[in-house]
């Protein structure tokens, strides 16, 4: 991503938190590269947040958990 200098002000913060996932930004001052926002070395890119696309899943049947603790109450070990 590449912002300017006056936008970057106002976005430190949310530019911080973007950084922090694993995003890149480059700050230009005049069209010209003043300074590059990258995330520290040796952690790699986060995986992305599932919320949403959970949210999105319909489920069908009984839930999990009652399937086992009906198999579990009919087999003796």
């Amino acid at each position: 991503m590449e912002i300017g200098v006056k936008e970057a002000r106002s976005k430190f913060s949310s530019l911080l938190d973007r950084v922090q996932e694993g995003d890149e930004i480059v700050i230009r001052r005049r069209g010209k590269e003043v300074a590059r926002l990258v995330p520290p070395k040796g952690e790699g890119k986060r995986l992305p947040v599932l919320k949403k696309f959970r949210s999105t899943i319909k489920m069908k049947g009984e839930p999990l958990s009652e399937v086992v603790r009906k198999e579990r109450g009919g087999a003796r070990y």
